[in-house]
């Protein structure tokens, strides 16, 4: 069983009107931003929760889903082209001043997932202005890389290698984002700003993809009867990858002033899944050494693995049934090996640095996101 955390896809916008803010020269390019606003407004009343669309009309509008996450993707993958295309024609006139003019009217306002609410909630969400296009494309983005991930952890229980997928495009979106997008935006960007408009933030998010897919990958693997030293060295590289995550959301919390209780719980997320893993490595290392009949060092193995897991309880109750159904394996895979120990084999118990070292290794790689855009040609009254 995988942890879970999905508030990622707890974003809000505000609602905009391209076509009132951009002087179209031509009917042809008004009609283009209708078309966005068009697209974009279906995207608004789905995340703030404002559609009064049945299930059965939602359903043949887009694209026959029956899934609502499916349903938001498909108006996601409508979207995206157009506001590439947007960007690109408004990249080739970007130093005239009416463009920066009509783009600061647009007012992109966008409540993060991860910082605060505002004045104790009493108000609703904090909603941040930063007047750039690609601050829309940064934040639109993030939540289709939440929604994929979310997607995958919906199709987890049915199809594995599905949700494997999903995780890896959920990665591959959130790396885009982390060196393509965000590094571009990085000049514009006030002091305070959302978590999900930084880069190491969207470099976090790829890597605890990635290890998500690992994960899903393993359960695959042991399906198929794969050895228990590499399951150990599979469970171990899902580790490391957290690792480096829990690196990047460190490195942020110096960069963003507005840390929530929310980002404190993603936080402690990265870090339950890290020592879930770990004491999986270990377990499946001592079976290894068990079956190399090496009980003494087995049981060593699960000794130390018992003691550092009992330091790492997490605070969420549906994680902690889980950290206590793999204690209680532990435990009694512990009990049976110092048993036979005692009556068969009579090995000393190695302690410390005398223990083998755990080692990893990462399988899983990312599916690379590649940007669609539209190929239409934009006028605009300069």
């Amino acid at each position: 069983m995988m942890l879970q955390f999905p508030d990622l896809v707890k974003m809000k916008t505000k609602k905009m009107v391209f076509e009132d803010v951009y002087a179209a020269r031509d009917s042809a390019t008004l009609e283009q931003l209708k078309e966005l606003s068009s697209k974009r407004r279906v995207i608004e009343e789905s995340i703030n929760e404002s559609s009064f669309v049945t299930e059965a009309i939602a359903r043949e509008m887009y694209g026959g889903f029956t899934s609502p996450l499916q349903q938001d993707l498909h108006k996601l993958e409508e979207y995206l082209p157009l506001l590439e295309n947007l960007i690109f024609h408004a990249d080739l006139v970007s130093s005239d001043w009416k463009m920066f003019r009509w783009t600061s009217d647009l007012k992109i306002r966008w409540a993060s997932s991860l910082s605060s609410s505002s004045f104790f909630n009493l108000r609703g969400p904090r909603f941040f202005q930063i007047d750039s296009l690609r601050f829309e494309l940064g934040m639109t983005l993030f939540l289709y890389g939440a929604i994929l991930r979310e997607r995958a952890l919906e199709v987890l229980p049915t199809d594995l290698v599905q949700s494997a997928t999903l995780f890896r495009e959920a990665a591959g979106v959130y790396h885009h984002l982390a060196h393509e997008v965000l590094p571009m935006l990085e000049p514009a960007l006030p002091a305070e700003r959302p978590p999900e408009a930084i880069s190491s933030v969207s470099t976090a998010m790829s890597l605890i993809c990635m290890a998500e897919a690992q994960a899903v990958t393993i359960r695959k693997a042991e399906e198929k009867g794969t050895t228990v030293g590499l399951l150990a060295k599979l469970h171990y590289g899902v580790t490391q990858l957290l690792d480096e995550a829990y690196d990047m959301l460190y490195k942020e919390t110096r960069e963003c002033k507005d840390i929530s209780s929310r980002f404190a719980v993603c936080k402690e997320f990265i870090f339950s899944c890290n020592a879930l893993h770990e004491l999986r490595s270990q377990k499946f290392l001592a079976d290894g050494l068990k079956i190399a009949s090496q009980v003494g060092v087995a049981v060593g193995v699960l000794r130390l693995a018992l003691s550092n897991i009992t330091k790492k309880m997490p605070g969420e109750e549906s994680w902690k049934s889980v950290f206590r159904k793999e204690i209680d394996d532990v435990s009694e895979m512990l009990r049976k090996f110092e048993h036979e120990n005692e009556f068969v084999w009579h090995e000393k118990i190695p302690h410390g640095d005398e223990l083998p070292l755990l080692q990893g290794n990462k399988i899983v790689s990312i599916i690379p996101y590649n940007p669609k855009r539209w190929e239409r040609e934009l006028a605009f009254k300069l």
